[in-house]
């Protein structure tokens, strides 16, 4: 069914490859942007509707190369609107994409891995186990192989898997999307979220100018710990200090996200302890019910007590804000994306 990837794809290639495909080539170094035009601002998915380039050039470019990505496999329509997608994936472990209109945006939710190795226990991604890192191709061909491509004015690598664990690939993708030779999106447009890899969220601040988002769930460390293994290599107290030192004043923003808990994670002393975390932080607070999955024993807290949690912060002059739950009917919503199917 795939023997297309017998042949390299040009999507997810940097104008720097590309030009060295067309010096390999003996062709003219502009091709490479003629290339890199066609692919990502045009979307064309044939070599042969690269026009500009002859014939000639389009047929031994095509002995080689495909222009690649995957069309997607499955399409679901939640009753609010929101839209999933069911996308194959070379390492043989489909992946889902989400894409969440709001009147005047429309954002798509990435996936930058097939399942996931973090083992955070109220995630249903998680209980897949990792099955492997998308390549920047893969991660693209998210972008340009859904029917609303053209409508989408935001992205966050919010879907399957954590985007830091596969940083090299995610790092390539995000040059691909606001370079100008590439889809030429301001970093503004683009968030990635992440629990907190130590090591990697050093290596992405510094690299990239795109919006950053925290999974917190838990100001306190022991805490934390009991669902969120990470926490055992990487605090959170560790990843606050790290980020306090870079500037947020600007256009770059970081955000932290919040899955609301009843009775775990909801009370005024875990309120407290998140004002005091994010002291002299200028970031926002984004507080998520909790979408519940089978065999997990928590429940979301109540409407009314995610507003008085919602109070606190902002009294205390945090930007708080309470997410929207949608596609939760689809297994859309935070934390529901799973897919155990096998090509």
């Amino acid at each position: 069914m795939y023997i297309c990837r017998m042949k390299n794809w040009l999507l997810g290639k940097s104008l720097e490859e590309l030009r060295e495909i067309v010096s390999q080539l003996s062709f003219p170094s502009y091709t490479a942007s003629q290339i890199a035009l066609w692919l990502y601002r045009k979307k064309v998915g044939e070599i042969s509707l690269m026009t500009s380039l002859s014939l000639s050039q389009r047929e031994e470019l095509s002995a080689r190369y495909i222009a690649g990505g995957f069309k997607p496999l499955e399409k679901i329509l939640s009753k609010d609107g929101t839209v999933k997608y069911l996308f194959p994936a070379g390492c043989g472990t489909p992946i889902e994409t989400v894409v969440i209109p709001d009147e005047e945006r429309s954002t798509i939710c990435v996936s930058s891995q097939a399942g996931c190795k973090m083992g955070c226990k109220f995630c249903m991604t998680a209980r897949m186990g990792f099955n492997g890192n998308l390549s920047a191709a893969e991660i693209i061909s998210q972008f340009l192989n859904i029917q609303e491509s053209d409508k989408i004015t935001n992205a966050v690598y919010m879907g399957m898997g954590e985007p830091l664990d596969n940083l090299e690939e995610v790092l390539k993708s995000m040059e691909i999307l606001t370079a100008d030779w590439g889809f030429g999106w301001s970093p503004k447009r683009v968030t990635l979220s992440t629990i907190g890899l130590y090591p990697a969220t050093k290596e992405f601040l510094e690299k990239s100018r795109c919006h950053l988002a925290i999974s917190m769930h838990n100001p306190f460390d022991q805490e934390r710990l009991e669902l969120m293994p990470v926490q055992k290599a990487w605090p959170i107290s560790q990843t606050l200090e790290l980020v306090k030192s870079y500037d947020f004043s600007g256009q770059r923003r970081i955000s932290f996200e919040y899955i609301m808990f009843d009775g775990w994670n909801d009370t005024k002393r875990h309120a407290d302890g998140i004002i005091r975390a994010l002291r002299r932080l200028e970031c926002r607070v984004n507080l998520i019910r909790f979408h519940e999955i089978p065999e997990f024993p928590l429940k979301t807290s109540p409407d009314g007590k995610i507003e008085l949690f919602k109070k606190r912060l902002t009294d205390a002059g945090i930007v708080t804000t309470i997410r929207a739950s949608r596609g939760e009917d689809i297994y859309a919503a935070c934390g529901m994306l799973s897919s155990n199917k096998k090509l």
